[in-house]
């Protein structure tokens, strides 16, 4: 007997299985929302990729027949005839009716972004067995997402202050991929970044995003060549300016950007001899932009010694904001960046040395795609209400040690929740670029 552990019969917490038991005699209906309970704004994000996993794998008799072994083997009692009746008079589709709030938007904590309801009333039991699966992505994809966007909005504010606003699409670069546990959670979570920027290595976001959301993978996102530790020490230190000069003669021409790591061994002369003396002409001569990558130390002291040593090898020009713009080069940091790392970043480069933010670019790797959790916005799935012996009553919960887990009861008519899924028709699809033009 085969096993498909993706199926939706396999894919919830043990615990659900038990559930068609404990509802009151009567039941027909469970209404249940998903909500960010505190931490807000949040970005919405990450429905329509769990509603299309969902059609993708229709129930069939042999996943409930493998899924009976399996549960009752494990200790719970598996409801064989409810999933029965799914695979077979129903064609293996789930009977719901979910509805969702258009992703990209940015919502305040509290507001319920997803409904969902059985939409047969033998499968009252089925609302909460798919929580797991839709609250793993919507908080996921969520939770990444409002991080960009946060970060963002920071650095549009320095943008905007000192810069070019219509850099922003490329300033937080997607280091991630390698930091992420799963592939699966560097397609989601590298998807999610994407909604607020253009640029990345995480490649599976650029195939999640046009798996779930139509994006056009050639069009999406951007990355430039660039150097990492290996292909600088492996010509040795004695060669370290020849590595660096090979950068310039592959990659450097008029509009091209590299980017070159360059604290394998002193940061500081990297900057102020080989960079800012002995390759300095064919830097400019070229016509290529070189970005230097730093990747070590706290920036808050590397970042200023850098840019002052690059200002006297290749001049600035002020910008119409009065704020100084580095000529042929400029700098990344993706060392233990985060959004508070950025602002002292952006503080000290812009508001105490009065460089312009256009100097700077970031890198983020395992803060971005792992620095979040479900507790970080508590996300939470509930039941609100239940239709039982012929009337909707209202299902809620009040712990009296933790106020803030109060939940919400009834049902919601607030007509931004548009229906996106019923009885294994999508609605409502959303396109990645609606998704980008929601959160800007």
């Amino acid at each position: 007997m085969t096993i498909n552990p993706k199926s939706i019969v396999f894919n919830c917490d043990s615990y659900k299985v038990s559930m068609w038991k404990q509802y009151p005699p009567g039941t027909e209906y469970v209404y249940s929302y998903v909500e960010a309970r505190k931490g807000g704004p949040v970005l919405n994000f990450g429905l329509q990729k769990t509603i299309i996993d969902l059609i993708d794998q229709k129930v069939t008799t042999e996943d409930v027949l493998a899924a009976e072994k399996f549960w009752t083997a494990h200790g719970e009692p598996f409801n064989t005839d409810g999933w029965l009746y799914i695979a077979n008079e129903l064609g293996g589709v789930l009977p719901l009716e979910i509805r969702g709030i258009d992703e990209g938007i940015v919502l305040p904590s509290g507001t319920p972004v997803v409904t969902i309801v059985n939409t047969d009333p033998k499968c009252f039991w089925l609302t909460t067995w798919v929580e797991t699966a839709i609250l793993r992505d919507v908080w996921y994809a969520s939770s990444v997402a409002t991080t960009s966007y946060n970060i963002r909005q920071l650095i549009m504010q320095y943008l905007e202050k000192s810069g070019n606003p219509s850099g922003i699409d490329f300033k937080l670069h997607d280091f991630g991929f390698r930091g992420s546990n799963s592939y699966e959670s560097s397609e989601i979570g590298g998807a999610a970044h994407l909604i607020s920027f253009m640029g990345t290595d995480t490649v599976s976001g650029i195939f999640g995003a046009a798996k779930y959301y139509g994006a056009d993978i050639y069009a999406t996102a951007y990355s430039v060549p660039a150097a990492e530790h290996s292909t600088i020490t492996s010509w040795g230190r004695d060669k370290e300016c020849l590595a660096y000069e090979n950068m310039i003669n592959q990659f450097s021409k008029p509009g091209a950007i590299y980017a070159v790591v360059s604290d394998s061994y002193d940061i500081y002369n990297a900057v102020d001899t080989l960079w800012g003396k002995e390759l300095r002409d064919k830097i400019i001569s070229t016509g290529g932009t070189l970005v230097i990558r730093p990747d070590s130390a706290d920036p808050v002291v590397v970042l200023p010694k850098l840019i002052t040593s690059l200002e006297k090898s290749f001049g600035v020009t002020f910008n119409d904001k009065g704020y100084k713009v580095l000529n042929n080069v400029r700098l990344l940091w993706g060392d233990g960046i985060n959004f508070m790392s950025i602002s002292s970043i952006l503080r000290m480069i812009v508001d105490v040395l009065g460089y312009s933010t256009d100097n700077i670019t970031f890198g983020m790797g395992g803060a971005l795609h792992m620095g979040v959790n479900r507790d970080t916005y508590g996300f939470a799935m509930k039941a609100s209400a239940a239709y039982v012996n012929g009337e909707w009553v209202d299902v809620f919960k009040d712990p009296i040690t933790d106020p803030g887990k109060k939940s919400k009861c009834g049902r919601f008519d607030d007509p931004r929740l548009k229906l996106r899924y019923r009885d294994g028709t999508l609605d409502n699809v959303q396109k990645f670029d609606e998704v980008r033009a929601n959160a800007k």
